[in-house]
């Protein structure tokens, strides 16, 4: 029987793992109140951020589409490996040795480490293309870089190497690492012939660039053609593989992330090469495309690691000033208004790119380039007016009737008139004409098809915000939980049902309830700050009475959780243990819903008032139905009961007294 990794490790792994180091290598996280960050959730388009990460807990929720969980179900969602695979990547990154047992319920071995045997052959591949480039084979690499004003240390920066032009190189540095051909097969680093015994290296002789994924790792290659006899295209790139997916890569994003973060600005470039001289420039926002088009899943990427939440933010597209240039920027203006940021075009005037720049002008032009930049609203009316001639009254009319639906797609409505008044006087036409044809662009836009605009606010109202306790259910979003299908189906469950159980505990609470909002705040106390808790306050919270089913069921699942581990990470992992599926993610939720205190003085306060005031409500409740038995009672037929009760009575009314006191 196939090893399986210990229960144990699983668990060591997940505790040791900074969720927010590694989180951190996908989205840019800003703080969000005392140990809780917040940022763009990877896993929905959203505007403002709702995804939380609270490290203490090892926990991670999104407010917005209600996904949650921990390091490993999030690395195993952003990067599509088995659990298997997610474990022993995160156990490499620590460095921790796993073991393995026959029988028990971890991850079979068999399964493990196909993705990562992938991305091992790439890393060892990097590595030959690199030491290749300083062999006298490739001098016509080394000269092509010099030429472009790229020393050694500029191409050890950037990974930069040389496939030689032999058909199998790199396929025998490869297998004589231990590589097998199925496995070869998978990366898109070779080729076969007509008949498939053929097998042999899809790179030879040309320039190489690794492309890295946003944690580092080498995904695949980008190739430059050096020689004449070289029958292929200029670039050649790795094909889609289960790696590298173009639509959804971005050359530079490892090196660029931090700065595009810190700065909040991306700059969109079209080549390697202008990739590495906009950062030797001191760009380093840059990035480039491979092979395709900016679209929407690029976007996806850039708009988390600006934090794009209408807050600020710049995105900044350089384009050859050539046609092509021109029809690529206008691309581009197709998805602007999927940002919130600003967006801006830098075309130079003499229609040289990055690297031409800094090569005939050096980094201060570089910079000047993108300082320069215009917005890209401007640059499409521009564009659109080119194409008519203005000085004819049929040119400007025409021209009009082109130029009116781009600024009615304009996303600010306070930037439309701005530049109706703008295109006037590009035209010469009255302002008032021009307003009227933008006007009745953008009703022909409702009317038809609608607008982006229109799309972009019919789904962004659910998107919007964090969590907001008076209003969800269990802090949940609308449609979580509720009975509502969300896409995720349980073992058993038919396909657009929730189970009987979960519809239950889900039950919408009165959001102006008092008491449902203590018992809410009561069980993040206990799942974020444990040690808070004395050994009395712990027999007291675990005898407490809940009402509201959700909460119900996660204060029944803390009491069967036993004792709490050493790590919080492991003790709220022990608690989702207790409930079914369809329940550990409010568990995640409440583990990471930000604890209202700037400081440790005011955490330790807080948690403190909290369980107090759940303490005092039990007892509220307690003496309520003393009173009532006490009412009901007949003195005379039953004096030492009667006695006992208010005994009772005083007893929890100094209790609640003491509560008092002590908030």
């Amino acid at each position: 029987m196939a090893g399986l990794i210990k229960r144990e490790d699983i668990d060591e792994v997940r505790s040791r793992t900074d969720i927010k180091a590694v989180v951190d290598g996908y989205v840019t996280l800003k703080s969000a109140g005392i140990g809780s960050y917040k940022g763009l959730c990877p896993f929905h388009d959203e505007r403002s951020p709702s995804f939380h990460v609270r490290p203490q807990v090892g926990t991670y929720h999104c407010f917005g589409c209600g996904e949650s969980g921990d390091v490993i179900s999030f690395v195993q969602k952003m990067d599509h490996g088995s659990f298997s695979e997610t474990v022993e990547k995160l156990a490499a990154r620590l460095g921790y040795e796993l073991r393995y047992e026959d029988g028990g319920t971890g991850p079979r071995r068999e399964d493990v480490g196909k993705r990562q045997r992938l991305l091992d052959a790439h890393k060892v591949a990097a590595e030959f293309f690199r030491t290749q480039l300083l062999t006298p084979g490739a001098a016509a690499a080394r000269s092509f870089l010099q030429e472009r004003g790229f020393d050694p240390a500029a191409a050890e920066h950037f990974g930069v190497g040389y496939a030689p032009q032999s058909w199998d190189s790199l396929l025998k540095h490869l297998t004589g690492k231990g590589f097998t051909r199925e496995e070869l097969a998978q990366t898109g680093m070779f080729s076969t012939g007509s008949d498939a015994s053929r097998f042999y290296d899809r790179f030879r002789g040309r320039l190489i660039w690794p492309i890295r994924d946003l944690t580092g790792a080498v995904i695949g290659f980008g190739a430059r053609k050096l020689y004449e006899d070289d029958q292929g295209p200029k670039y050649l790139n790795t094909p889609e593989t289960p790696l590298y997916k173009k639509s959804q890569v971005l050359y530079g994003i490892d090196l660029a992330k931090r700065s595009i973060a810190k700065d909040r600005q991306l700059v969109v470039v079209e080549g390697y090469t202008d990739v590495m001289a906009c950062h030797l420039a001191g760009i380093t926002t840059a990035v480039a495309t491979c092979g395709t088009a900016f679209g929407t899943d690029h976007i996806k990427i850039a708009r988390r690691l600006l934090s794009d939440d209408g807050t600020g933010g710049e995105v900044i597209f350089t384009f050859d000033g050539d046609a092509a240039g021109q029809k690529a920027a206008l691309r581009a203006f197709e998805e602007d208004q999927r940002f919130t940021a600003q967006t801006f075009v830098a075309v130079d005037p003499n229609g040289m790119d990055p690297c031409d720049i800094r090569q005939q002008q050096g980094d201060a032009a570089v910079a000047e380039l993108i300082r320069s930049r215009r917005p890209l609203f401007e640059f499409a009316i521009r564009s659109t007016l080119a194409k008519f001639d203005l000085n004819t009254v049929e040119g400007r009319i025409a021209a009009l009737r082109a130029a009116a639906p781009v600024v009615a797609d304009i996303r600010d409505p306070a930037m439309r008139p701005a530049y109706a008044r703008e295109l006037a006087g590009w035209l010469g036409s009255e302002v008032d004409d021009v307003l009227r044809a933008v006007n009745s662009a953008a009703k022909r836009q409702r009317e038809g098809t609608g607008t982006r605009q229109d799309a972009r606010d019919a789904g962004s109202g659910a998107q919007r915000g964090g969590p907001d306790r008076s209003q969800r259910p269990g802090g949940q979003h609308p449609g979580q939980h509720t009975g509502q299908h969300t896409g995720q189906q349980s073992p058993g469950e038919a396909p657009g049902q929730v189970p009987e159980q979960a519809q239950q505990a889900f039950a919408r609470p009165d959001p102006n309830d008092p008491a449902a909002r203590m018992e809410r705040q009561s069980l993040e106390v206990v799942l974020q700050q444990p040690g808070m808790l004395d050994e009395g306050q712990w027999e007291r919270f675990k005898a407490a009475r809940f009402t509201v089913p959700a909460y119900v069921a996660v204060h029944n699942a803390i009491r069967a959780a036993g004792t709490v581990p050493g790590s919080p990470a492991a003790w709220v992992e022990q608690v989702r243990q207790e409930l079914p599926d369809a329940l550990r993610g409010f568990v995640s939720e409440l583990a990471v819903t930000p604890i209202p205190a700037r400081d440790a003085d005011a955490l330790a306060l807080y948690c403190r008032d909290i369980l107090n005031r759940l303490f005092e409500l039990q007892v509220t409740h307690l003496k309520a139905e003393k009173l009532g038995q006490l009412q009901r009672l007949d003195p005379g037929a039953d004096p030492a009961l009667f006695q006992q009760l208010n005994r009772e009575l005083m007893e929890l009314e100094m209790q609640r007294r003491a509560l008092r006191e002590i908030q």
